[in-house]
């Protein structure tokens, strides 16, 4: 059993963090100001004694009575939508958040894990991406905020480590989907979903020709915690090689929820990467073996379930 603190743990991701957290058995504290996370998502957690919430933004400075054993560092805007609209406070959640987090973790004696992500590789040149590739990202365009924000803390985040000897993990996350997305994110999963049960026309950027990776969000929260309790300290990549068109992904959704849609297509927005797939070698070697094993079939069909339960 260990104290562990989420920021950003009434969001997305975090909320299932939490959650797994809990049925191990370790006494959780939640910190979320609910820019973009959802009470909803915690809600069913707060009759548990060993979970603590904080309602707080991270980039005010954190205080924490006893030890921690632990701080998973998850808070910040992660879907266009939001971080095109809150451009600043996404750079500071990056920055003066991160800085905050990793000052507890230092103060406290626990272990630190950064939740970057994939972005950080930009419209990459290199194609899978591979921890080892510094990425091709405009730091000066409207996407930039999120990418440079999550590349200045994994700096930050490396000179806690080797300034101040703080344990530190990096997590590169790749498109994730599941269970407690919210409908309007503007991700692709969630639009996907939303335009197919309301028998909407899809909306595909482009040609549709470019390519992601989803990873169903139990296998990414299980490659995490396995980073967690490792001894590595660079990043490294969690997220499902399988690779699809973003074409192909709007054809099987439609398919799975038996919709009557067609496909719209629009101009592709600046900067939107053209491929996107994780090279998991360094996560199937540190990480005892770890690989996805959700179908994203199966993924899909259990988050189409959770939209369908959710008002329109």
């Amino acid at each position: 059993m260990a104290r562990i603190l989420v920021t950003g743990g009434a969001g997305f991701i975090g909320s299932h963090l939490c959650e797994r957290l809990l049925a191990e058995g370790n006494d959780v504290i939640c910190v979320d100001n609910f820019l973009t996370g959802s009470p909803d998502n915690i809600a069913p957690l707060l009759a548990n004694p060993r979970f603590t919430f904080i309602q707080q933004d991270v980039t005010n400075f954190i205080y924490v009575k006893g030890p921690l054993d632990a701080i998973l560092h998850f808070a910040s805007p992660a879907s266009p939508i939001d971080y095109l609209e809150l451009p600043i406070q996404t750079l500071k959640v990056g920055s003066l958040g991160t800085h905050k987090a990793l000052g507890l973790a230092k103060e406290k004696g626990a272990r630190f894990l950064l939740a970057s992500t994939s972005e950080t590789y930009g419209d990459p040149l290199v194609h899978p991406q591979t921890e080892d590739y510094w990425g091709n990202v405009n730091p000066i365009g409207p996407r930039g905020v999120y990418d440079e924000a999550k590349r200045f803390a994994e700096a930050l985040t490396m000179a806690y480590h080797r300034t101040h000897g703080v344990e530190t993990r990096i997590v590169r996350v790749f498109n994730t989907f599941g269970p407690r997305m919210r409908r309007e994110d503007g991700r692709v999963v969630p639009n996907f979903i939303a335009q197919a049960l309301r028998n909407e026309d899809l909306t595909v950027y482009g040609d549709g020709g470019q390519t992601r990776s989803f990873c169903y969000v139990t296998d990414l929260v299980e490659g995490i915690l396995r980073l967690l309790r490792s001894d590595y300290a660079l990043p490294v990549n969690i997220g499902n090689p399988r690779e699809m068109t973003v074409l192909e992904f709007a054809k099987l959704i439609i398919a799975l929820t038996g919709s009557r849609s067609g496909i719209a297509y629009k101009p592709l927005p600046e900067d939107d990467p053209k491929v996107r797939q994780p090279d998991i070698t360094r996560a199937r070697a540190l990480l005892g073996a770890w690989e996805p094993v959700v179908a994203v079939e199966e993924g899909l069909r259990w988050t189409i379930d959770f939209f369908r339960g959710t008002s329109s």
